[in-house]
């Protein structure tokens, strides 16, 4: 069933046509992914769907009472109110008729906010993304806009996101870099470019490519027949063909069309060739270092010497100490302890989760040529301004002011500023965050061909199984384990270890049951024999059953959070509630260990 038309949508903005008689259809059913090149209006459409801008020319027709809620690329909050009452009153709206805030406190937790009383000021704009997500996805609506949902999050919550998604009854519309999560999700995609809609049903981003090169790869043979037909009807117009006859009329009218019609053309692409400089013979070396802080230990006697091959991925849960991992290695933190020693080739190229200060006064091709007015790379010297051109900003776009770029736009050029300072060590936080999946793409070609070392912390999962051989993930107790291949392979042995843990604890209950109780001794003790404490024997009578009721529970709870899949409130209690349960059965285990020692000690005296 229709639930929303976009009908004939135009929209200017600045001097720019974003969108140019758009149309399209949404269905209860739908779920959406648009994807183009960024500055080409895929928040837009978001913002124009959502109602919270009105276009140009067209219209929007909603069905009658159709909820919609929306994730905005931005979100602001009201600094005047806590942050779970600025989620809650998003999710209640003005007529409230049921208490949200246990909800809501779940999942902010879930989302990584332990404290939904602090004010909004005081959060990342990650932390500010992720509430608004919590906001969206707890209001109830018939159509789910969000503009990049993924962005901010880290690999667990992406998939919890994918989940719940899997799971939502409505319609949803949404912008993504994220190819994995297109692929989960979606059941259309919608390709805009130069103001134009492509839509491809029954298609997830995987069956997007394929039906795309489909039909390219017609329009391309179709735009070939045409251009003979036009030159062999340029010929006989050559040789001063008259319109004198109805025959001879329709034939003119036919090289007109072909004249005038819209030439298909490949698609442009970000061509960049290596530009990275030599590295010597000692690279980068990490020896033990350790960094805490406010009594927090990210990470601990970290040891690691960088071959000038390497490709590493670095991953972790938010606020786990990726980011400070880098700038340990840049030199911009120190560690507390250990030491960080750089090889003197070492050319740094850091593309950092936010944009350095761009000057939005400076118009596209200034910037570049800030950097450097030529570059050298395999294909030979190239100026700045075909630096731009094969990083998509055209020749007229070249000479627009950085202040009237899109957000993805600026990403892209500060990400064109730092592949054109020729480093040999490029070091990645974050780099699909706004970025458009064309220049991805290309970016991850151009890095398989980069001579030097790629440090790169990214929680999109697509972008790391393409672009690094080693894993590098950060552990709850700040140590950082190392997985060799990308990202499909770390999670293969991240279960073949949890596994394995499983088969341990399983068999090492087992041995506890196999444990005979003490039995009384068979052979006299010394005069000075000494014997356990009577706490630490009451302890030790009762530790097993204590063991035994843990490790039962704890499976029960497993199964209660099967069960409450879609109770968010309830699973968050539960999922509590098992971490304390585990916790506990391993502190209970390794006491058992103790006692079980004090024990053979006293039987060998």
């Amino acid at each position: 069933m229709n639930i929303l038309n976009l009908e004939h949508i135009s929209k200017v903005l600045g001097a720019k046509q974003v969108l140019n008689d758009v149309t399209l259809g949404i269905d209860d059913h739908d779920r959406i992914g648009i994807i183009g090149v960024n500055g080409t209006g895929k928040s837009t459409i978001l913002q124009i769907t959502a109602g919270v801008m009105e276009p140009d020319g067209g219209q929007v027709v909603r069905g009658r009472g159709l909820r919609i809620a929306y994730l905005p690329q931005n979100p602001v909050f009201d600094s005047e109110k806590s942050l779970l009452a600025n989620v809650a009153e998003r999710v209640r709206g003005k007529e409230a008729h049921w208490d949200t805030e246990g909800e809501v406190k779940a999942q902010l937790l879930r989302f990584g906010i332990p404290d939904p009383d602090c004010s909004p000021e005081i959060l990342s704009g990650g932390q500010k993304k992720r509430a608004a997500l919590v906001a969206a996805m707890l209001t109830p609506s018939d159509l789910l806009i969000l503009d990049e949902p993924t962005n901010h999050l880290d690999a667990e919550m992406i998939e919890y996101l994918e989940d719940f998604l899997r799971g939502y009854k409505g319609a949803i519309l949404m912008v993504t870099h994220d190819r994995y999560f297109l692929d989960e999700v979606c059941n259309t995609i919608v390709e805009i470019d130069h103001g134009s809609l492509c839509r491809y049903d029954d298609a997830n981003y995987s069956r997007y490519l394929e039906l795309k090169q489909q039909r390219l790869d017609y329009a391309l043979a179709a735009e070939r027949r045409m251009a003979t037909l036009y030159k062999k009807d340029l010929a006989w117009m050559m040789r001063g063909a008259r319109a004198r006859s109805t025959k001879q009329k329709a034939h003119i009218q036919r090289f007109e069309q072909l004249r005038d019609r819209d030439r298909i053309v490949e698609e442009r692409q970000v061509q960049l060739s290596s530009m990275a400089s030599r590295i010597g013979g000692k690279t980068i070396e990490l020896e033990n270092i350790s960094k805490s802080y406010d009594g927090r230990v990210l990470f601990h006697d970290f040891t690691y010497h960088f071959r000038k091959t390497d490709r590493i991925g670095i991953i972790g849960k938010n606020g786990c100490g990726k980011s400070t991992l880098l700038k340990c290695i840049l030199g911009l933190v120190t560690p507390d302890t250990g030491s960080v020693t750089i090889g003197q080739t070492i050319q740094f190229g850091y593309f950092s989760q936010e944009n350095e200060a761009l000057d939005e006064s400076l118009r596209v091709i200034d910037y570049v040529r800030n950097t450097a007015e030529y570059i050298r790379t395999e294909d030979g010297l190239v100026s700045a301004s075909d630096m731009c051109n094969r990083f998509l900003f055209d020749k007229e776009e070249q000479y627009t002011l950085i202040s009237k770029l899109s957000g993805g736009e600026k990403r892209r050029l500060y990400l064109l500023h730092v592949l054109m300072q020729a480093p040999n060590v490029l070091i990645l936080d974050e780099p699909t965050n706004d970025l458009d999946i064309q220049t991805l793409q290309v970016l991850e070609d151009y890095l398989d061909t980069f001579n030097g070392i790629i440090i790169v912390v990214s929680h999109d999962r697509y972008f790391l199984d393409r672009v690094v051989t080693r894993i590098l993930a950060f552990e709850d107790d700040g140590t950082l384990w190392q997985s060799d291949g990308a990202y499909e392979e770390y999670r293969e042995h991240e279960y073949l270890r949890g596994q394995e843990s499983v088969e341990e604890k399983k068999t090492i209950g087992k041995k506890l049951e196999e444990t005979p109780a003490p039995a009384s001794e068979s052979k006299p003790r010394s005069a000075h024999a000494k014997k356990l404490s009577y706490r630490d024997q009451r302890e030790y009578d009762a530790i097993e059953g204590e063991i035994d009721a843990l490790q039962t529970k704890s499976e029960e709870l497993s199964k209660e959070m099967e069960a409450a899949a879609s109770d968010y409130v309830k699973l968050a209690d539960l999922s509590k509630e098992k971490d304390e349960t585990d916790a506990a059965l391993e502190q209970k285990m390794e006491r058992y260990f103790e006692l079980q020692e004090m024990v053979d000690a006293l039987n060998r005296d």
